[in-house]
């Protein structure tokens, strides 16, 4: 199934992923916004528990919105084709520190492949100002493959 003909998404896509958030996407308060095999949107509100010692947002948050948006993004283009997607790098790129407001997020593919994909990610304040970059790449699986000893698929 090629990028132009994957089945088009559900009207309640973010509904679902929202639902499906668990675990530390919601320890930070993540939530998604927009989802399109183009590009998906998140946003995370500030909050004291986020910061590190000087008081700024701690360089995790930012890697982990990246990491959770490309990796959704990388999965929605994936699954139709009965892969699933699980990250190979991760890099993060801080330019603005933050101490409050929303982050707001925002992942476009820049290559996704039969075995891989690359996302580009860009986190803004409120104000629409760049406060981190980063790029993820993605390696497709096919159905049934194992890692870490369990076969790779949504856990419910």
């Amino acid at each position: 199934m090629s990028e132009s003909n994957l089945p088009e998404l559900p009207a309640n896509t973010v509904d679902v992923l929202n639902a499906m958030l668990g675990g530390f996407n919601t320890l930070i308060g993540l939530r998604f916004t927009s989802a399109a095999y183009e590009k998906v949107c998140a946003e995370v509100p500030v909050k004291a528990e986020l910061h590190q010692p000087y008081g700024l947002v701690h360089g995790g948050v930012y890697s982990s919105m990246i990491e959770t948006l490309a990796s959704v993004g990388a999965a929605m283009n994936a699954m139709p084709k009965g892969q699933s997607t699980v990250g190979l790098e991760n890099t993060t790129s801080f330019l603005r520190a933050v101490r409050s407001g929303t982050l707001y997020g925002e992942a476009v593919p820049l290559t996704r492949g039969k075995r891989t994909h690359v996302w580009d990610v860009t986190i803004r304040d409120d104000e629409g100002r760049t406060a981190a970059t980063g790029r993820v790449r993605m390696i497709c699986l096919e159905q049934g493959t194992t890692v870490a000893g369990k076969t790779v698929g949504i856990e419910g």
